[in-house]
């Protein structure tokens, strides 16, 4: 969905956006409800990196959705946090009730400008569903300019490829808890359901599997690389361990005669504690990367997410600190494949 007929039919609907703009001229909308980084454009280029809900393209929907008991998934990019088991099965260890509570997502967050920065802030008092303590947290995301990772690498194939790109900082902080419980933040990408999810790893590392069962020829595993096609009906989900995962990640998808590359480059540190564990284990720490395939009645979307090293018990912290970038590329499919090869891996 094109930039501008989404900021008019949101408006419409009384949930206004905000416009950022990089010093190269991408161009990122922001929807306040829910805190979604909801559209990443390319200099000249209307047409949307990320998936939106499909409510959106129309204003009468558009409503409806927003109007609905249901969770409020717009799209894009959101912040959550972790462990998935405390905070959005609040029946656990039953999982058949899956809440997203509501103070969290869609949150009240609060857009601000300073600089040509534009943050955006939540507080909420969440409730854990294993001890059934309460904990207040406050989340601030910010934006500030991420530029080309190619732009010093001058290549004739490269010369259609259009780019947009943003670093996303975020913090979280612990409040009011005497023994604050694990808690770790947890970012999360919607793009276009039907493209491939690769991965570089350290080493030969095959996935966990969180949630479905994964065809075999769905999912690659080779030496330094997990490839994870994602075009299957239904919900599915795998995780990849810090110890094995690189800091980078890429999806890769095909709309209207070209090729699409968005990355994520993030943070990992293995002596972090990473607390999101599948549900059927989860005190087994330790994964960094998730991936997510969406083709449901919630929609139809890949998911590419990372974790934080969590804050609070053991660790005797109560702040954490976070810093990506994302980098999204777009154009023909020979030369997207060169970028993919060139930032993520030479088997990508």
């Amino acid at each position: 969905m094109n930039r501008q007929a989404l900021t008019e039919n949101l408006k419409a609907v009384g949930k206004p956006t905000e416009l950022w703009e990089s010093v190269d001229g991408t161009q990122v909308l922001v929807l306040p409800y829910g805190g979604r980084v909801l559209g990443l454009f390319a200099p000249g280029d209307e047409d949307n990196f990320f998936w939106t809900h499909s409510a959106l393209n129309e204003i009468d929907s558009a409503r409806s959705f927003y109007e609905g008991a249901q969770w409020h998934n717009s799209g894009g990019e959101r912040t959550w946090l972790a462990p998935e088991v405390d905070l959005f099965f609040p029946e656990y260890p039953n999982l058949n009730r899956y809440w997203q509570q509501r103070e969290l997502d869609p949150g009240n967050y609060r857009a601000s400008w300073k600089d040509g920065s534009l943050s955006w802030k939540n507080g909420a008092m969440l409730t854990l569903s294993r001890t059934k303590q309460k904990v207040a947290v406050e989340i601030t995301k910010t934006l500030v300019p991420a530029l080309n990772p190619l732009r010093h690498e001058q290549r004739n194939e490269w010369a259609d490829v259009r780019f947009a790109g943003y670093t996303l900082r975020t913090s979280l902080q612990l409040e009011g808890a005497d023994r604050p419980p694990y808690i770790g933040l947890w970012q999360l990408i919607q793009m276009p359901h039907g493209g491939d999810m690769i991965v570089p790893t350290l080493v030969r590392s095959k996935p966990m599997i969180y949630m479905g069962e994964i065809g075999a020829g769905d999912l690659i595993v080779d030496e330094h690389l997990v490839r994870y096609k994602m075009r299957a009906s239904g919900e599915y989900k795998l995780g990849i361990r810090a110890v094995a995962v690189t800091g980078r990640a890429g999806y890769m998808y095909f709309h209207n005669g070209e090729a699409s590359l968005i990355i994520r480059n993030f943070n990992v540190n293995p002596s972090g504690e990473y607390v999101d564990g599948p549900s059927f284990e989860p005190n087994d720490f330790g994964f960094a990367f998730q991936a997510c395939n969406v083709n449901s009645g919630l929609g139809a979307f890949s998911e590419l997410e990372y974790h934080v090293p969590a804050i609070g018990s053991k660790t005797g912290q109560s702040s954490s600190e976070d810093e990506s970038q994302l980098w999204a590329f777009r154009g023909p499919e020979l030369a997207i494949k060169s970028v993919a090869r060139r930032l993520l891996s030479s088997e990508a």
